[in-house]
């Protein structure tokens, strides 16, 4: 239950995030609104560590070098989910961000990427993409 939780949570502010970073790019630009998105969340993320005082901050040199790469992975993510918002809106932009999360996690499921153990994927898993790329068909009517 409680990753479920959690699960809403990201996805509640992730619009959020989304909404607040076009009306940010609107009066000073996309990039940097990414820039400003990702300063204050790594500000934020800092304090709460701070605050927890967290003691694994010593084994950062433990992680790999592709997984850094996740923070720029977030630039991309802020720069096209604006860009998606200001061209489509905020419903179809957040229903094409959740069918490109699941397509993405069926191929790290299947695949075993990042060292996830692999998942067969069935035809159910299918058919609920399927169902979701019919619901963006239908918003968008």
């Amino acid at each position: 239950m409680k990753g479920l939780l959690y699960a809403f949570l990201a996805g509640a502010f992730i619009t959020l995030q989304g909404v607040a970073n076009t009306r940010i790019s609107q009066s000073l630009g996309t990039w940097q609104a990414a820039t400003l998105t990702q300063f204050t969340g790594f500000v934020a993320a800092l304090l709460i560590l701070l605050i927890v005082r967290d003691r694994k901050v010593r084994e950062l040199k433990q992680v790999k070098p592709l997984y850094l790469s996740g923070g720029a992975f977030a630039a991309v993510i802020i720069f096209s989910n604006v860009t998606a918002i200001q061209h489509v809106g905020v419903t179809l932009s957040i229903a094409a961000v959740l069918i490109a999360q699941l397509c993405i996690t069926f191929v790290i499921d299947s695949t075993g990427w990042f060292g996830i153990e692999k998942q067969k994927m069935r035809l159910p898993q299918f058919v609920g993409i399927g169902m979701m790329i019919a619901g963006v068909i239908i918003l968008k009517l």
